[in-house]
């Protein structure tokens, strides 16, 4: 079923209170991982598309400038709490913004990381695409995203629980292979992570 951004703003607004609580310590060893494939160098610029709650704003060195986007106002309150708490004055921004139309120029970024929010997109080409656009060229685009295998008890479980994707905020049955052909996103590394590694990290060099 596809999804669309109001259904994905009105499962967001009811996650927001609680999210931190039941998705921080579990998926924060992807979160970790993901961030230290960024370019980490003195001054370099990453976009974390779906920033959420901010829980992986404190992993960023504190030479490296962070923009945050996220579609949903709820989670993004809280994201920006975190940053006046934890005193992160290298998050340059934390914007209301449409993955798949986003107001950046071209070539804005030195990196682009996506934390879970590749089954969430209602367009993933469109998707990749944009990240492609406001990167530099030779940068890195890492997505960390959990992918269904329907040859495995959990993804025959994904597929019984597409038809409520609407409700839930996500594509519960979206594959890799379904997710690169649809979108021609090239593998250069990809890396399991979290829980029974059931979640995979993806990287690309932008070679636009």
């Amino acid at each position: 079923m596809r999804l669309d951004v109001a259904s994905i703003q009105k499962a967001y607004k009811r996650y927001a209170k609680y999210y931190n609580f039941y998705f921080g310590w579990i998926f924060n060893p992807g979160r970790k991982t993901a961030v230290e494939l960024t370019d980490q160098s003195e001054g370099a610029h990453v976009l974390e598309v779906g920033v959420g709650t901010g829980l992986s704003l404190p992993l960023y060195p504190s030479h490296v400038k962070v923009t945050g986007i996220d579609i949903s106002n709820e989670m993004l309150h809280y994201a920006k709490e975190l940053v006046k708490e934890d005193r992160l004055k290298n998050v340059e921004a934390l914007l209301n913004m449409d993955a798949e139309n986003m107001s950046f120029p071209d070539n804005s970024f030195d990196s682009i990381v996506a934390m879970y929010v590749a089954t969430v997109v209602p367009n993933p080409k469109r998707f990749v695409k944009e990240m492609s656009r406001v990167c530099k060229p030779g940068g890195k685009i890492i997505l960390l995203n959990h992918f269904a295998n329907k040859k495995r008890i959990f993804g025959k479980a994904a597929e019984l629980l597409s038809p409520i994707s609407r409700y839930v905020g996500f594509r519960t049955n979206l594959t890799l292979e379904e997710f690169t052909k649809e979108t021609g996103f090239e593998i250069e590394n990809k890396i399991s992570v979290n829980v029974m590694d059931l979640w995979t990290i993806l990287v690309s060099t932008n070679k636009k």
